[in-house]
């Protein structure tokens, strides 16, 4: 299992003559095994933030620290799962899964052994010879989960998996999601909109302020699991948390209405 650190972190993007603080001053502390969700409207950083620990971006300032040893890279101690599933479209579900196990160079018995047990893990064994054009976004982003539980990659990093999901099949994958970060012990990082989900997902909530992003508040969900949408305590959860969240997407609107009256 990997700890993160985030020591001061920023992030600057420079384009057309403008500068735009994208994150600032992050300061978050995570450890082995925990589940974190990054909450937010859009434009608060949360992509950025997950990019800089996945090594796909640096940090302007400030450092990214995993088990002490700074990011300077992706690698795989460190996972991504993104919303557009990312697989290879020519390849069998089975192919998309042994990818990763093969350019590690990986025995063909350890890989079919491995391969094996996440597809009947995650309810693909049916689907192993199916292209992925012939699954559902459902089984799709099961595939692009097994991908990254294949290489046992410790930490896992998901910019929101779920968004374009319907909502059956959306709880249907939280929970299976919850089921395998049990049985693997991982680090798990989710960046969403949805103030529901990081509640029946998280052990923490990390809501960030509208550009330039920062941490507004660490809010720890200490519901037991599995979690009932219903409950009283996790329904006073979802009214803070929306408010929240509310007041940055009204700053976000109101930043709008500046830039189109050009004031």
């Amino acid at each position: 299992m990997k700890s993160i650190h985030i020591q001061g972190v920023n992030k600057i993007f420079s384009g057309r003559g403008k500068e735009v603080v994208a994150l600032k001053d992050i300061n978050l502390d995570i450890a082995s095994g925990e589940f974190i969700c990054l909450l937010g409207p859009s434009g608060c950083g949360k992509s950025t933030l997950l990019n800089a620990i996945a090594g796909f971006s640096h940090p302007t300032s400030g450092c990214i620290l995993v088990d002490q040893r700074p990011v300077t890279e992706p690698g795989p101690e460190r996972g991504m799962v993104f919303q557009e599933y990312a697989l290879f479209p020519w390849m069998t579900i089975q192919a998309n899964i042994a990818f990763g196990l093969e350019i590690a160079g990986r025995g063909p018995a350890q890989i079919r052994e491995r391969v094996d047990m996440l597809l009947n893990m995650l309810g693909l064994q049916d689907f192993r010879d199916r292209f992925p054009k012939d699954l559902s976004g459902g089984m799709r982003q099961r595939v692009a989960i097994a991908r990254v539980l294949a290489l046992d990659s410790p930490i896992m990093l998901m910019d929101e998996p779920f968004g374009a999901l319907d909502a059956l099949t959306r709880r249907n994958l939280q929970d299976e999601l919850l089921k395998i970060w049990k049985v693997f012990g991982t680090t798990i990082v989710f960046v969403t909109h949805s103030i529901e989900e990081s509640i029946y997902l998280a052990d923490r909530t990390i809501v960030m302020t509208y550009r330039p992003g920062t941490i507004k508040r660490d809010v720890a969900i200490t519901l037991e699991r599995p979690r009932d949408p219903s409950d009283p305590e996790f329904n006073r959860l979802k009214r803070m948390l929306g408010e929240m969240v509310m007041e940055e997407q009204q700053r976000h609107h109101n930043a709008e209405l500046l830039s189109s009256t050009g004031d």
